[in-house]
């Protein structure tokens, strides 16, 4: 096993062990893929101050998001297909954050269910993220089990109305069920320990969906069924709805102009998470580091602010946090970890990040996470509001 220092050791040991088509499928962005890749960079044009004969002891990174006690301002993002990353993804990742003291958010698309979650957590609460179907009754009902499953927040995604086209999916063949390419067959050959673990798990298709949908009980009328019902009439009168069904914490995702920003802080919502969903819809949209400093002006205190998208690094979190998002999410950075090693590799990726979160906030000069704004940020080298 290679020593694991950084987020980019196991994002190398990933692509080693995981499937091509999936591999790609996390770790692609659409079309040109510019904004995928300016959620990484634009994070790297930000400059730190270094503060020194600064008093280091006692540090916290401890902090809370929408009330509850976090390790660190970070949550584990809903990602679909974890399970096809590595067997019981899903699981593997939602124990992992159980034992750091993060969230962790189950996905619609997920390939464990909801009741798989809550039963290898013990009942532990969790978030689940919710995509707006055609087919209201199954919307419903969905609520309902993450209700029963004690899930402790709704987390709406907003930007998925219709699907960007992401080349390298089209290439690989990826579909439900993927396409038995000979091209696939053979890279499937390469990858031994992923195969034994999925022979070892009789969790291999979308968990919350096949037998919960109408005429949806197996994999071949599966993408037929996905197709057709992501719903592209979604509209701020069915975040309403949503709301007044789910009536606990709810959290809405993908927000990226100032005016949604406002409407999501009208809606009642208890956050907000600035996200391009990975650079995976609009390739062209602006990073999500680039948007977030106009949203938290827009804003105010009205409702909390989140970041998500192209966090590798405990030093990327501490920047969004100066920039006035009071979380961050992680997606593609423990989807690494979990392709690399499973639920140790998750828990790695976790403690990377706090460790480069607690090292570089020292440094800065604080010692407290809830303390840290903008003045830990070299002048003219962030983004800020228009």
């Amino acid at each position: 096993m290679p020593t694991i220092t950084h987020i980019e050791d196991l994002r190398v040991l990933a692509e080693k062990r995981v499937p091509r088509m999936f591999y790609d499928y996390a770790d692609s962005g659409s079309w040109t893929e510019s904004t995928y890749r300016a959620n990484e960079t634009d994070f790297q044009r930000i400059k730190l101050r270094q503060r020194v004969a600064v008093n280091m002891e006692g540090r916290s990174i401890r902090t809370q998001m929408i009330g509850q006690d976090v390790a660190m301002p970070v949550a584990l993002a809903p990602t679909g297909l974890t399970g096809m990353q590595h067997a019981d993804g899903e699981i593997l990742a939602a124990r992992a954050a159980k034992a750091f003291g993060v969230p962790f958010t189950l996905s619609t698309m997920s390939i464990c269910s909801i009741e798989d979650v809550a039963q290898a957590t013990g009942r532990h609460p969790f978030w689940f993220q919710l995509y707006v179907m055609r087919d209201r009754d199954f919307i419903e009902r969905l609520i309902d089990r993450a209700k029963a499953a004690n899930c402790s927040a709704l987390m709406l995604t907003l930007d998925l109305q219709i699907l960007g086209q992401r080349h390298k999916d089209i290439k690989n063949g990826l579909s439900a069920p993927p396409k038995p390419t000979l091209r696939n067959l053979l890279n499937l050959a390469t990858k031994p320990r992923w195969c034994l673990g999925m022979l070892g798990t009789k969790r291999r298709t979308f968990g919350n969906i096949v037998g919960h949908a109408k005429g949806v009980g197996d994999l071949s009328s599966l993408s037929s069924w996905t197709t057709e019902q992501f719903d592209p009439k979604l509209n701020w009168g069915d975040v309403e709805w949503i709301k007044k069904r789910w009536g606990g914490k709810l959290i809405l995702k993908g927000i990226l102009d100032e005016e949604d920003a406002r409407l999501a802080a009208d809606s009642g919502a208890d956050a907000l998470i600035v996200s391009n969903h990975g650079g995976r819809q609009l390739d062209g949209a602006p990073s999500s580091i680039e948007a977030l400093p106009p949203i938290v002006q827009a804003v105010g205190d009205r409702i909390e602010v989140w970041l998500d998208g192209g966090i590798r690094s405990g030093q990327d979190v501490l920047k969004a946090i100066a920039l006035g998002a009071r979380g961050t999410l992680i997606g593609r950075a423990f989807l690494y970890g979990l392709g690399a090693m499973g639920e140790a590799g998750v828990t790695r990726c976790l403690e990377i990040i706090a460790k480069e979160l607690d090292l570089t906030m020292a440094f800065c000069g604080r010692t407290d996470i809830r303390t840290v704004d903008r003045s830990i940020l070299w002048p003219g080298t962030y983004p800020v509001a228009r």
